[in-house]
């Protein structure tokens, strides 16, 4: 059925400040937005008998936030408890803003926020859709309740009104992931022991990791799990950085035990990084003067996961403070070891990384089940990472605190581990021609946006070669198939991660560099007077607020890194 929706919403912008300014009782526009647009969005197919729509100026005086809300009755009939979709007008009637939102009246805080969270992180929704706090509605309270309350957006301006079946296709893909949250939060009660291990898919095992790890009284974020569990996939091999205490090192353990691997079952080991670690000996081992060889703390642990009857299990390796002692001095072994990885008889392996007594497994790979984290800070008493690592990691940086967030700790549900499979994990790439024939789409559009970053950090010597690429593309794909964020947002997380790391300078070509990159983010050309609005508004706003610290770090210090920025 043919609607006039555009038409409609327009009318409510261009006449309702006015209408304001008249009395509130019998006011034409009041009818207008509680009974008639609600019937033209009742038009949409989409929108049967499960569905009521209802619209509001306020009751008894007008509202500075009018709103229009559709509803699913099994969840609400009342836009006071529950979730659902709702088109907010701006105070100033400039904005509107489809949303999936909350009531407000009768929901915590705390509850709000943790539901906004699993809406965002479940949901996998077109790049159109905002998935952020930045929405604006005014200054009353009122309006600054409802922008909490919103989960994920699309903005639209009265003077650039989209058409008629573009705001109707916008309004069916919406209620898509309504009915798919739906969905989800029905299901999400059942208990993962129940289901057959081998058959979990990617969204049950974040989900299933994140809960073990909120009912241990621990609160990341489910992007944070996500992106951990995609860097690891991509590459066994993992660098978390950030201030002292925001849980680099718990978070790594407890991801551990939620797939069954403890230090009890020998599938986790935690090694502390000492300051005078030189050599590979350190960490592998050596052979003493009467020629036998003492293990070192890696491969007591490699043992066990080359052992034929544990290939299947997941082993971490958490190397605790790991810049302590020049990393490539005491790991170049390892990194090199990486890097000779093939596949025989369908299984990844390396080359030797040592050879011990043919009872003990005798030559010692790298296989596909052993993974290894680090975790470092930057300090006074620590030493950077040369191109030669970082190139080879994901680094993921833990910076942002929540101290006031309570919410969490309500949670007195018990989730007990679940022993998976390794190929669950495990990643199936090892150079780009494996992936390419069935993803050669997303290959290029990747590429497309790499070329773009290599071209600003040419002119530093800082561009990057076909290592990184390559993982970065890896990591999209996992991400693609999983739908578990979406695409600006994964590429922002390897952006963030695979390239900024590696920049560092005090020249003005590096200032450059770092401008023409934060444009190729957000659009803008950095402006210390409007760069918060940039980055708000970015295609990939983490990565945007890394170049953005680490440009005044360079205007104001005359020198720059990733770290510390």
């Amino acid at each position: 059925m043919k609607t006039i929706i555009q038409e409609k919403l327009l009318h409510v912008m261009n006449n309702y400040i006015q209408s304001r300014a008249q009395p509130f009782g019998g006011n034409k526009l009041g009818s207008y937005v509680r009974k008639t647009v609600p019937q033209e969005l009742g038009k949409i197919d989409c929108l049967n008998e499960d569905y009521v729509v209802t619209g509001s100026v306020g009751q008894g005086n007008w509202a500075t936030v009018p709103w229009i809300a559709i509803m699913n009755r099994a969840i609400t009939t009342s836009t006071q408890r529950g979730y659902y979709i709702v088109y907010l007008f701006s105070e100033d009637m400039s904005r509107l803003y489809l949303t999936f939102a909350q009531g407000v009246t009768e929901t915590t805080r705390e509850e709000m926020v943790m539901r906004k969270q699993e809406i965002r992180t479940n949901i996998k929704m077109k790049d159109s859709v905002r998935k952020d706090d930045e929405i604006y509605l005014g200054e009353s309270g009122k309006a600054k309740g409802y922008a909490l309350s919103t989960a994920a957006y699309i903005e639209y301006h009265k003077e650039s009104m989209p058409s008629e079946d573009e705001l109707v296709e916008d309004l069916e893909s919406m209620i898509t992931y309504y009915e798919r949250f739906i969905e989800y939060s029905n299901a999400k009660d059942e208990p993962v022991k129940d289901v057959e291990l081998d058959s979990l898919n990617e969204i049950e095992l974040i989900k299933h990791v994140h809960s073990y790890i909120s009912a241990k009284g621990y609160y990341y974020e489910r992007k944070e799990i996500i992106n951990l569990y995609l860097s690891l996939k991509t590459k066994p091999f993992v660098i978390l950085s950030g201030i002292s205490g925001t849980g680099k090192t718990k978070i790594v353990q407890l991801l551990a035990e939620s797939l069954g691997a403890t230090a009890e079952n020998g599938q986790l080991a935690l090694i502390p990084v000492r300051p005078d670690w030189s050599d590979g000996s350190d960490l592998i081992g050596y052979k003493d003067i009467k020629g036998d060889f003492q293990e070192g703390p890696l491969t007591k642990v490699l043992k066990e996961a080359n052992r034929p009857e544990n290939r299947n299990k997941p082993y971490f390796l958490l190397l605790d403070e790991m810049n302590l002692a020049r990393v490539e001095y005491y790991f170049s072994d390892l990194l090199s070891v990486m890097e000779s990885r093939d596949r025989q008889n369908g299984e990844m392996v390396s080359a030797p990384v040592v050879e011990v007594r043919e009872e003990d497994g005798g030559k010692l790979l790298l296989r596909d089940n052993f993974y290894i984290i680090g975790t470092v800070n930057m300090d006074e008493t620590t030493h950077p990472f040369s191109p030669k690592v970082l190139d080879r990691a994901n680094t993921i940086e833990y910076n942002d605190v929540v101290l006031d967030h309570f919410g969490f700790l309500a949670n007195d549900s018990i989730v007990e581990p679940v022993s998976i499979d390794n190929k669950q994990v495990a990643g199936r790439f090892l150079n780009l021609k494996d992936a390419f024939s069935d993803h050669e789409d997303l290959v290029r559009k990747v590429t497309e946006l790499l070329v773009e970053v290599n071209a600003a950090l040419e002119p530093i010597k800082a561009h990057f070669g076909y290592r990184v690429r390559d993982e970065v593309c890896f990591y999209m794909i996992y991400n693609d198939e999983g739908e578990l964020l979406q695409f600006k947002e994964a590429f922002d997380y390897q952006l963030l991660q695979k390239v900024l790391p590696r920049l560092t300078g005090n020249d003005p070509k590096t200032e450059k560099a770092l401008k023409v990159l934060f444009k190729f983010c957000t659009s803008h050309e950095w402006d210390e007077s409007s760069v918060d609005t940039a980055i708000k508004e970015a295609r990939f706003p983490k990565s945007a607020e890394k170049l953005s610290n680490m440009i005044s770090k360079i205007i104001y210090d005359g020198f720059t890194s990733f770290w510390g920025s």
